[in-house]
This record gives C-alpha cells, structure tokens and sequence, in this order.
C-alpha cells in the first residue's frame, strides 16, 4: 500500500530539488494537489522547520506570489510554544469565530462560501514583532484573515521613523540591517556604490 506524503512533505521536497530556483504560487498550489492551505504550509516550513523560503518580502527581484530556497540547510527555527490548554481556552473566550471578520467556526465563510471556516490562533502582536505566546497575546483567526494579517499588527514606520530608529541601534545592528538591505536590492546597493 502505497504511503500518502503530506503537503509539507510535498513542497519541502519541491522546494529541495529546486534549490535557487523562483517559484510562483500557482505551481506550489498544483505541488499541493490544489489545497487550500498551500500557503500556510509554506510559512510552517520557514517558522517551524527553519527554511530560508524568500519572498518579495526579502528580495527586492521577487514579484508578490513568488517564492525562492536558496540554501537547503534550515536555520534554527521558532519553537511552538502554545500548548493545546492555551489553543482551547482562547478559542472557547472568542466563542469560536474569527476577531476580524466574525467568521463561525464550520459555517460557510463569508468571504468565500465555498470554503467552511476554519479557525486558528494568531498572534495579536506577532513574534517577530516581541509578541509572546501568552492567552492575552492570541486570537481567535480564520484561516483568510490569518493569512492576511501576517506581520500587519503595527502601523508601517515612515522612512524618518525608521531612520531615527537605525540612528538609535548599536554599530553591530546597523551592520547587520546594512547586510540586509543590501541582500534585498542588490542592484540599488550596486548603484549607490558606484
């Protein structure tokens, strides 16, 4: 009997075997037999598994949609620290629907009524941005609005927001934020060198 392989699986070994190549959402959706949740997957590849899976977040090259493993070796990755205890209290004190849109859990959702809603918990202030993994932390989500809301907890910092912010971090941070902008626009970087 042959052994059914998850849609993790699947794309963890897509993206393996296509190391430094630029994919796009439609072919990781196909690579998933069209799941709906291809794109989470995908981000439980990067957070819980530690893969350097890029996006237009990351390179300035990449359009929205396309995705790029460079290296197949993971990096350390976040622990999942939620327990079960924690997922069920939170979604019995948000009564089983969505914090943003009002979705039911198992009712049709109303932003696509061919979908059946699923919820999940989210980060109110997300991890990346010093959110922890406490119940007053987290959220009831649907699976749209948790797709959606990734990392958008905090308003967008203007550039002279930023830059009073850059001026404020130790030497080394300013280093490490100049390898970084320097590694998503490589060609600008190689224009303002010249």
């Amino acid at each position: 009997m042959a052994k059914l392989i998850g849609a993790k699986a699947r794309l963890r070994e897509h993206f393996l075997n296509n190391i430094g190549r630029v994919m796009d959402s439609e072919e990781l959706r196909e690579v998933c037999s069209n799941q709906s949740e291809w794109a989470r997957r995908v981000r439980e590849l990067r957070t819980e598994e530690g893969y350097q899976i890029l996006t237009h977040n990351d390179r300035s090259d990449l359009k929205p949609g396309q995705y790029i493993l460079e290296n197949p070796k993971p990096q350390p990755a976040f622990e999942r620290a939620i327990s079960k205890e924690t997922r069920a209290f939170v979604l019995d004190r948000n009564g089983f629907t969505c914090q943003m849109c009002g979705a039911v859990a198992g009712e049709a959702h109303p932003y696509d009524p061919s979908r059946k809603t699923r919820l999940h918990i989210g980060h109110i202030i997300d991890k990346s941005q010093g959110g922890d993994d406490s119940a007053t932390n987290l959220r009831a989500l649907c699976s749209v609005c948790n797709e959606g809301a990734s990392n958008l907890t905090l308003d967008r910092p203007s550039s002279q927001k930023l830059l009073i912010q850059v001026r404020r971090a130790k030497g080394g941070d300013q280093v490490e934020l100049l390898k970084w902008l320097i590694g998503k626009f490589p060609k600008q970087a190689k224009e303002f060198l010249e």
